[in-house]
């Protein structure tokens, strides 16, 4: 049977992830083994995970393709699931996960990701990243549409197989920005990319700092400049660091 290790990269997340850590250990059946990947927090983040029992790794450098990959290195599940720290997610996660890469012809799974906060769902963002889901693509690349490319982010929860992973160089880490995307592209080389009917919840903090009309935009026009080709690094300043 499939072992599912959980990798949760952080960078001052102390607000956080005390609540999805209590999710993970709420899974049931269990993960084999969680990691949790810090960049340098400045705040109890790394106290908190320790508090936990979870395994703790640091990097040198902070950035989320940078500590996903150190943490893949370090799981050693046969599937890996790649969790943000302000993301919630269902109890049967592992069985999802499992029954979703049962099938070969998938190179990986996620799920529809809804904002929320203190009980209330940003629908209107929700929306239209799930549409990006499959929009985009079938927008911007339609012969990839075709033949099983979606567009995940990393507030669906990505989750691939170990060997799948590494066979395509896991994640580009000169990548500030979209890594998660340009993983989909490289997997794709070898399977379609599926989306989960199933849904985890991740924190609205960006809409709460943007608001909803500038949150918006903001969603479009990276989408958009992603379709139109322009480089990660130059979206970068489009899109704050909000903690």
């Amino acid at each position: 049977m499939e072992r599912l290790s959980i990798i949760i990269p952080t960078l001052n997340e102390e607000a956080w992830l005390l609540g999805t850590l209590r999710t993970v250990q709420a899974l049931n059946p269990p993960a084999w083994d969680v990691v949790v990947v810090d960049g340098g927090s400045t705040d109890t983040t790394t106290t908190i995970a320790h508090g936990a029992g979870i395994t703790v790794v640091q990097t040198s450098t902070a950035g989320r393709a940078i500590q996903m990959n150190e943490g893949a290195r370090r799981a050693s599940g046969t599937l890996l699931c790649f969790l943000h720290a302000d993301t919630r997610i269902p109890t049967d996660l592992v069985s999802v996960a499992r029954g979703a890469l049962a099938d070969d012809s998938i190179a990986c799974a996620g799920f529809v990701s809804l904002m929320r906060s203190d009980g209330k769902t940003r629908w209107l963002i929700s929306t239209l990243n799930l549409l990006k889901t499959h929009g985009a693509p079938l927008l911007f690349r339609p012969h990839l549409f075709l033949r099983g490319f979606r567009l995940l982010f990393g507030d669906q929860v990505m989750i691939t197989r170990r060997d799948t992973f590494w066979s395509v160089g896991g994640f580009n880490e000169s990548l500030p920005l979209l890594e998660d995307g340009d993983l989909c592209f490289k997997l794709l080389k070898r399977g379609r990319i599926k989306l989960i009917r199933r849904v985890v919840f991740s924190s609205d903090r960006r809409v709460r700092q943007w608001g909803t009309c500038k949150a918006v935009v903001m969603y479009l026009s990276i989408g958009i400049l992603w379709g139109l080709g322009m480089p990660p690094g130059r979206m970068k300043r489009f899109y704050e660091d909000i903690r």
